[in-house]
Parts: structure tokens; sequence; C-alpha cells
């Protein structure tokens, strides 16, 4: 989910204060949803998800998948359609929360769960279980990203070989995100970093 003050990324069929996201590939490909008028909530845009997975194409079934900031749900459900085994959806805002709900019954989906929480609060005080795939999209200009990652390894909710997208403003290299993590690959649109990341197990603890 996005703060108001983030660089603004493309909405598609936008109306009446209701936009939609299309899921693009796996069991529910083509099926448009919409999200509510949130403000700063943006679906990441089709053409990077697809990207992402194309990344992600080898290690997305089965997977364990965690998205902390959720927002519409585009990377999220993007995910369990493509053959995620297990899904963890967490966002602050009720609104956004109740919308995925529902998309969730919708899809008749029962392996994505979704709650409203403060991520960095849950991260720091729930039990953890180990998560392959993390996708990370934190409101931006309030230094959450170094925060978060740094929750995620030192509280154990990363699997050994973990997977991790981050959504910045800032260049990868300078984000100062854990030394267990490799930039496995990157790209800029507009006035956003897009990066994967894998966890290296040799120079985890």
């Amino acid at each position: 989910m996005a703060s108001p003050s983030r660089p603004k990324k493309p909405v598609h069929n936008v109306h009446n204060g209701v936009g939609q996201l299309r899921i693009i590939a796996g069991i529910w490909r083509s099926r448009k949803l919409s999200f509510p008028d949130v403000v700063g909530l943006r679906p990441t845009p089709d053409r990077v998800r697809e990207t992402l997975f194309n990344w992600l194409a080898p290690y997305i079934e089965g997977a364990k998948v965690l998205d902390p900031f959720a927002g519409s749900g585009a990377l999220f459900l993007e995910a369990l359609s493509r053959g995620a085994a297990l899904g963890q959806a967490l966002d602050a805002s009720n609104v956004a929360v109740a919308s995925l709900k529902e998309h969730l019954g919708t899809l008749h989906c029962t392996t994505g769960q979704v709650q409203t929480a403060d991520a960095l609060r849950y991260l720091e005080t729930q039990a953890a279980s180990a998560f392959d795939v993390v996708f990370l999209d934190p409101p931006f200009n309030q230094n959450l990203l170094p925060t978060v990652c740094a929750l995620l390894e030192e509280r154990q909710w990363l699997a050994e070989s973990a997977w991790i997208y981050t959504e910045s403003e800032t260049a990868p290299s300078i984000l100062g995100l854990p030394a267990t993590w490799r930039l496995h690959r990157e790209q800029k649109s507009g006035r956003v970093y897009y990066a994967l990341w894998q966890r290296t197990a040799e120079n985890a603890e």
C-alpha cells in the first residue's frame, strides 16, 4: 500500500471511486477485480507484475507467500493464481482488507489469509513462520523498507533461500538491506525502483 506522497502508479479503469486490477496469469487468468478508492492505494502496474512473475516463475508454485503491505492485493492474488501454496496478506486499511477478503471469497480461494494489521508491529510481535516469497511495497518517504527487512531477518520470517521483492523511491544499491540478501534483478519505471532479492543460505545464520 502506498502513501499519498509516493510517486503515482498508473491506474486503469477507474470510475466512481473504484478501480480495477487484472490478474495476468494462472487459474484466475484475465479475471478483473475492483479495489476501493483508498488514498494512495494503487496496484503494481501490469507490465511490472508480468516482469516480476517471469523472474519468479521457477519458484512461485508451491511457495508460501507473505505480503505485509497488500494494498489492492494485486501481487498477493497474482501469486495465488500462479500456484502459491499459501498466502498471508496484511494491510493497515480496514477498507482494503475487506475488499481483499471479498475477492478471496469470490475466487473461492481457501489458501489465502488476510487481516488488518500494522506490518511492523505484526512482524515484531507475532510468532514467525518462514516464507519463501515476500512482497514489500511499503508507503514511501517513511524509511519503512530497511526496518521491515531487518525484522524479516531478525524474527526469522524468511526461508533459507527466500525471494524478496521490493518497491522503493531510492536505488536498491543504497537501501542498506540485510547482508544476507543478494540483488538478483532490478528495474526502474518513472521514479520507482523495482527489485528482486534472494536470501543467500551461505551467509545466513
